[in-house]
């Protein structure tokens, strides 16, 4: 039995390798879309820390106030 390329091989190999890449651009375009949700939650995180961030800061400057009008440390 020797081994024949036909048109027919060839056209159904073709057929397989575009299913293939078919589905791994969907895979490609579900990644990217999931990554962009992540960039996106982390945008939100990076806002809240740095909101956090500035109150703690106010907190601080207030206690300092605080504490240098009740005399409890040196000025």
């Amino acid at each position: 039995m020797s081994d024949k390329v036909t048109n027919e091989l060839i056209y159904e190999t073709l057929k397989r390798m575009q299913q293939t890449l078919g589905t791994h651009t969907q895979y490609h375009l579900e990644t990217k879309e999931r990554l962009g949700l992540l960039e996106y939650q982390v945008g939100g995180l990076t806002a809240q820390y740095a909101s956090l961030s500035q109150r703690l800061d106010r907190v601080d400057e207030h206690l300092t106030r605080i504490e240098k009008r009740l005399d409890l440390v040196e000025a």
